[in-house]
């Protein structure tokens, strides 16, 4: 199949326009490279958009408002065809930080006046030039803590802001080779298989060493937080996670692709579990299943993975448990 260039030099261009975009001209900036009908999916509360307008209101000019002097520091930047619609459509993924001087409230989150760093990871379609559909996933709650405002109990593990790959090559802008690409889905393909339902009848550290390098690391949202090694992994976050639910459904994917040793997926949602009780300190949903939308990006070294980062809307999984972290936010600012 042929590259990726036309599609990527689209998003980077987009990408160029809005490092100079305020609040005022973000609008047309956005238009000049999207569809009219435009999807574009965020996280709570951001939720489903339609439209430069809609995308425009709801994230882009209160976003510009209260940060300043904004850089995109991107990590990884990838492309590929997408496996979950018979290979048709082409993605772009971006992830890294949206850096800027924290200057005014947003969201309910009282400024710093500091540098403050938005974890993001960005999924665009493309097709004849022009963005068609977009997932825009960000970690609020972990800018809340860098703000000293974290809505959460003591994590699991430990949460940092994130670096990039250990390998430092996260930066496709030439494309890889397609057979790495696809080596890479394979793997990933194998570990979702072995996910499964959580049942696939072995200790979690056995069914993770089939598919993950013993040193992995897993870069969890905040919340959650980061871990080192399968054994810690296991522990600090998958064991813990499992135990908490039930009735977990089948994966469900908008978008999985891979170029060269990276990779990745999103999901609207990805699944949806019964929640038992004890994730972050909260009850059981008594019966009621709760979704998940989640980010994964991948880093593949050799024939395993090594490094993941992972956004999970974490406000619109409260939420959906009764717990409006930004309401809440309001009412103790009020």
């Amino acid at each position: 199949m042929s590259g990726f260039q036309a599609e990527k030099a689209v998003v980077l261009a987009q990408y160029e326009a809005l490092s100079g975009a305020t609040s005022d001209s973000v609008a047309g900036v956005l238009s000049q490279r999207v569809t009219q009908n435009w999807a574009w999916r965020g996280v709570h509360p951001f939720n489903a958009q339609t439209g430069v307008e809609a995308v425009a209101e709801t994230f882009w000019k209160p976003f510009l408002t209260a940060f300043s002097r904004v850089q995109r520091r991107q990590d990884i930047f990838f492309a590929g065809r997408n496996e979950t619609d018979g290979l048709k459509g082409v993605w772009v993924v971006s992830m890294g930080h949206l850096m800027g001087l924290f200057d005014a409230p947003w969201l309910g989150i009282r400024p710093t006046r500091k540098i403050a760093m938005l974890r993001y990871a960005e999924f665009n379609r493309v097709k004849n030039g022009q963005i068609i559909e977009t997932a825009f996933f960000c970690d609020i709650p972990h800018l809340m803590t860098q703000a000293g405002q974290s809505p959460f109990p003591p994590a699991t593990a430990q949460h940092l802001v994130q670096p990039g790959p250990i390998s430092h090559n996260g930066l496709l802008f030439e494309d890889a080779p397609e057979a790495e690409g696809k080596a890479t889905l394979a793997v990933i393909n194998a570990m979702i298989s072995d996910l499964g339902t959580w049942d696939l009848g072995v200790p979690i550290e056995e069914e993770l060493a089939r598919t993950w390098h013993v040193d992995m690391i897993w870069w969890g949202p905040e919340g959650i937080g980061a871990t080192y090694t399968i054994e810690r992994y296991a522990k600090q976050h998958a064991g813990p996670f499992r135990a908490a639910f039930k009735e977990r459904s089948k994966t469900g994917h908008l978008a999985r692709l891979a170029e060269g040793h990276f990779g990745g997926f999103f999901g609207w949602p990805n699944f949806q579990a019964v929640h038992e009780g004890g994730l972050m300190g909260m009850p059981s949903s008594q019966g009621q299943k709760t979704e998940f939308r989640v980010v994964d990006i991948y880093l593949r070294r050799d024939d395993k993975l090594a490094e993941n980062w992972i956004f999970i809307d974490m406000l619109h999984w409260l939420k959906s448990q009764g717990i409006d972290v930004l309401e809440r936010l309001a009412k103790q600012q009020a």
